[in-house]
């Protein structure tokens, strides 16, 4: 029992690791050193368990992991958690929206810019705040990234001409 605890904490596995030294202090109190080694990697296992943050279950989490995963550099995770989310909620404005900033500073600006185009047409408002968000100031000089943020105001202009 004590290895397959030692076992499952060398693996991360911290709340199997967790069971089975607690069963070990439950059932063998008269152990001492095995008590003591127990007692301390539960310390451990405990520790680690607190520090893991819950994994997103709703797509409005896994948009918000996914804004955290970029904070910190970490593109990868950030597309992960808005793969799924886009998954769920494949008509998520803001997911959208994240996932081209997500897409810009990764490079890809095709995909960034197909993105935020979902994103605006989702939810117009979008659109002002992709004018001024210094995250997609990778693809600012991409063709169709001007065309995309004036596109609608163009067309109001151009129905309000045809009117006339």
């Amino acid at each position: 029992m004590y290895e397959n605890g030692v076992r499952a904490l060398q693996r991360h596995d911290y709340q199997g690791a967790a069971t089975q030294f607690r069963t070990i202090i439950e059932r063998y109190p008269e152990e001492r050193e095995l008590q003591e080694r127990s007692h301390l990697y539960l310390r451990v296992c405990e520790r680690e368990t607190a520090r893991q943050p819950p994994t997103p279950q709703t797509p409005q989490e896994r948009v918000y992991a996914a804004t955290v995963a970029l904070n910190a550099g970490d593109t990868a995770t950030a597309l992960d958690h808005l793969r799924r989310a886009l998954g769920d909620a494949p008509d998520s404005d803001h997911a959208h929206y994240i996932m081209s900033v997500a897409l810009a500073s990764k490079g890809d600006a095709a995909q960034a810019l197909e993105h935020l185009r979902q994103a605006i047409s989702l939810n117009p408002e979008t659109r002002a705040l992709a004018r001024q968000d210094p995250d997609l100031e990778a693809v600012r000089n991409v063709d169709g990234f001007r065309d995309l943020l004036d596109n609608s105001s163009g067309n109001a202009r151009g129905k309000a001409r045809k009117r006339r």
